[in-house]
């Protein structure tokens, strides 16, 4: 059994949320097996320099030592990683659309299980990007529970 006709509304907005996701994260992995084969390491000093940030700086320097370890095997991986997540999105927002029961419970699980880490997160310090996906990911989560009850 599916939503009743008048959360069908609030189901879409979700479901393209999540397929908005999905799309961005395919994306993703797609730049990520342009990088095959190129030297990534060059490529990112190459984006650091033009964004003008400082290379031996924190963030640009812990960026440029972990893709020194980056290899086509890995690349590959995370390229794979980031099709299997988009599918798994993109399905959610199939089900969503459609107002499936099964893709409610998914949402509810796949956006609840991130609530433990998003929480760990506001205990190490409160800032508003941190807030802002808490309370985003919190509100989506109880939607669909709202809808499931």
């Amino acid at each position: 059994m599916a939503a009743a006709p008048r959360h069908t509304k609030g189901l879409h907005i979700v479901a393209l949320f999540e397929g908005a996701k999905g799309v961005l994260v395919l994306l993703a992995g797609f730049g990520l097996l342009a990088l095959i084969h190129k030297d990534v390491h060059e490529i990112a000093a190459r984006l650091i320099a033009n964004f003008h940030f400082n290379p031996a700086s924190r963030y640009p320097r812990i960026f440029l030592d972990l893709l020194e370890r980056l290899d086509d095997h890995k690349l590959w991986a995370m390229a794979w990683a980031a099709l299997l997540y988009s599918t798994m999105r993109l399905a959610e927002a199939i089900g969503l659309w459609l107002r499936k029961k099964w893709a409610e419970w998914f949402g509810v699980l796949s956006g609840g299980i991130y609530l433990p880490v998003e929480i760990y997160e506001l205990s190490l310090g409160i800032t508003w990007p941190k807030v802002s996906v808490f309370v985003f990911n919190l509100s989506v989560v109880l939607y669909l529970l709202f809808v499931l009850i």
